[in-house]
Order: C-alpha cells, then sequence, then structure tokens
C-alpha cells in the first residue's frame, strides 16, 4: 500500500514567507484539474491508504473540480476503507458548502494553516484570513462531522515574546484538535520574507529565544496530552497524520500535480515546477517528471534526514540488515560523540533525538550521512 500527494498550487495572494511552488494563475484552475486527472491515468494504479490533497490551497478548488479529482482516484486506484483523506484549507474558506463537499468527496481530516491567532501578525505575514475566522472554521468543521482536524502553528515572529507565543499555543488547545504542527518562522532564499530580512528590515529571532519557545510548546502540548511523535507535529492519542508518517518511515508515495514528488523504494521522481508547462505536457499525453535513481547510500541519507526526525528514530540493527556492515559501523562511530555529548540517546535498540539534540538537528543529521 501507498500514499496519494496530489499538490494543488493556487493561491489568490502569496504569503511573505512560503517557499512551496504556487501559483496565482486562478483561471487555469479548471485545466489544471483536468491535467492532475490525465496524470493519474498515466500513472499506474496502486493501492492507496492514504490521500493529501496539499498546496497551494486546495481549498480555492470549486466543488465540481474536486468531485473530477476523487472520481478520477477512485477510477484508478484502490482505496482501502477507512483510508485517511485529507486535504488543506484556508480558514477564510471554510463554509457550509465547502463542509458539505469535502464530506462527500470523502475527505475525514483537515488540515488548516491557521499559523498564529494574532491578527497583527498575520498581517505581517499577509494571510488572507483573521484569527476569530480560523476558530470559527475549526468550529464549523465540527457541527460537519469532522472528528480529524489539524492545525499549523507558526513561531519566532520579530519581535514576538514568549508570553505572545505561549498565548498561541494556549488558544490552540482550547480548540481540543487532534494534531498540531508547529514550526519556526523560516527566511528562505527567494521569499518576500527573505527579501527583507536582507534589507533590515526585520530581525530574525536570537538562538536562545528560539530554543525557550519549542521547550514551551513541546512541554505545554505533551502536558495537554498530545504525542510528540515528530519534530514538528503533535497528535492526541492515535491521530497521528499516517500521510506525512509515510514520508519519515519510507512508505512509497506517488506525487501528483505540477512540483509533486514521487518515491517507490528505489527511484524518486519530481515533477515540473510550472502550471502551465505541467498542463502543456500532459496535453500531449507526456509524463512531466524527472527520474533519479537511488544508490545504496542516497537511501541510507534519506533514512537519516526522515527516521530520525520521528519520537522513534532509527534501529542500528535494521539499518545493518537494509545496509550492511559498512553503514552500520560508520553511523555508531559518528553517532557516538553526540551519544556522549546528550543529543542522541539509545532506548529499546533505537537511536533518537533527545530534546536538545532536536535543537541541533541538522548538525547531527549531517554528522550522520554518508558523504
Amino acid at each position: 500500500m501507498q500514499g496519494l500527494y496530489i499538490h494543488i498550487p493556487f493561491c489568490k495572494c502569496r504569503c511573505v514567507y512560503c517557499g512551496f511552488y504556487s501559483s496565482t494563475l486562478l483561471g487555469l484552475r479548471q485545466e489544471y484539474v483536468d491535467a492532475v486527472c490525465r496524470e493519474m491515468r498515466l500513472r499506474s494504479g496502486d493501492t492507496l491508504r492514504t490521500i493529501y490533497l496539499g498546496g497551494g490551497t486546495p481549498s480555492q478548488l470549486d466543488a465540481p473540480m474536486l468531485r473530477k479529482i476523487f472520481s478520477t482516484i477512485h477510477e484508478v486506484y484502490d482505496v482501502v476503507p477507512g483510508a485517511e483523506v485529507t486535504m488543506e484549507c484556508n480558514p477564510d474558506d471554510v463554509d457550509e458548502h465547502l463542509a458539505y463537499t469535502m464530506r462527500e468527496v470523502g475527505v475525514n481530516r483537515v488540515s488548516m494553516g491557521v499559523q498564529t491567532f494574532s491578527d497583527e501578525r498575520l498581517r505581517f505575514l499577509h494571510r488572507r484570513h483573521t484569527a476569530r475566522q480560523a476558530v470559527e472554521a475549526v468550529e464549523l468543521l465540527r457541527k460537519s462531522g469532522f472528528g480529524n482536524i489539524s492545525i499549523d502553528l507558526m513561531f519566532g515572529f520579530p519581535g514576538e515574546t514568549l508570553a505572545e507565543w505561549q498565548a498561541d499555543i494556549d488558544k490552540a488547545l482550547t480548540m481540543e484538535v487532534e494534531h498540531l504542527s508547529a514550526y519556526s518562522l523560516m527566511y528562505e532564499e527567494g521569499t518576500p520574507l527573505h527579501r527583507m530580512l536582507l534589507a533590515g528590515e526585520v530581525e530574525e529571532i536570537a538562538d536562545d529565544t528560539y530554543l525557550a519557545m519549542y521547550g514551551m510548546l513541546v512541554e505545554r502540548l505533551e502536558k495537554g496530552g498530545y504525542e510528540h511523535y515528530e519534530i514538528s507535529n503533535f497528535a492526541l492519542p492515535g491521530r497521528r497524520s499516517l500521510h506525512n508518517s509515510s514520508y519519515w518511515d519510507g512508505t512509497p508515495y506517488t506525487g501528483i500535480g505540477a512540483a509533486a514528488h514521487s518515491y517507490d523504494g528505489i527511484c524518486r521522481k519530481a515533477n515540473v515546477a510550472d502550471v502551465e508547462q505541467y498542463i502543456a505536457a500532459l496535453s500531449e499525453g507526456r509524463l512531466p517528471c524527472e527520474t533519479e535513481r537511488l544508490t545504496l547510500y542516497d537511501s541510507y541519507n534519506d533514512m537519516i534526514t526522515t527516521a530520525l526526525r520521528t519520537c522513534e528514530g532509527i534501529s542500528p540493527a535494521e539499518v545493518e540488515q537494509r545496509f550492511g556492515v559498512k553503514l552500520h559501523t560508520y553511523l555508531m562511530s559518528n553517532a557516538r560523540k553526540h551519544i556522549d555529548g546528550g543529543l542522541l540517546a539509545i532506548d529499546q535498540g533505537r537511536l533518537h533525538l533527545t530534546l536538545p539534540g532536536i535543537a541541533m538537528s541538522d548538525t547531527v543529521m549531517s554528522d550522520l550521512m554518508f558523504v
């Protein structure tokens, strides 16, 4: 079984921090949906345990477009009963009509980019919704029968205080969502936010402030009953994101749409990151993707940067079985200094990051990767 990801790149406007591929060419939505359905038919079908519509803003599609996508999914793939079906939504797009349509096509999990409950910080990000709209969107989804809701939060805004971040966390806790993802504000090259940083218009938060904010996040959510199962992800018992977990545990997945990626255990595929080129290729019956065959070392490095993000971490015994004695020895010899330094630990035969290690995860992973 595998996962299916469909990228819907359309946005009414771009947020200042977003580094994902997106497009404001809303007039191309129908042509794009048609191309997405063609791509699904051109790829071989498989049994799906998860489906995920991400973006961009999938909630910018209308009901007929969503119906066509899901009709094609069920035509091409064998979807297991009870499959996790997630759709990302913008809070201001959520109304009774959208909720009804999502239920109709089989969506049973909704992920919303709330980011913050401060209207001032939402304006800074160029988000379309208000804090009130975010709260009302969750309430409407509950009334519509959705029992699995995830929200995204962001911290580390220029000038943000610990008290302001705590207020966002506490507000999220009162909403009793099943899942929460939290990320520090990133200044990705090519984004308006990065240009603001280079121009001296904003300043990154200090490292000690970031560490304090992250520590507060972990402490308050764990106290609230959430499992910290991945560096940036927290879930109530039994409510982990099955789809996103497939990225971290090596489960194959198919990516459909412009800029979407696929992985089958042997190769990685990347679709062209351009809506118009994507549509043109599919109209000619061509799959607009590049394929990279993974070496043993590529697969090992992928495991380091994905599995080590999770609370389960990595099994050295499985590394030896899958990659051989050489890479097992390499892993353990490079891990030793981080174990001694308290950034890594071994519990029940599994190597995982400690809380201090999470803050230094990029350094730790870099040291464990084979170069």
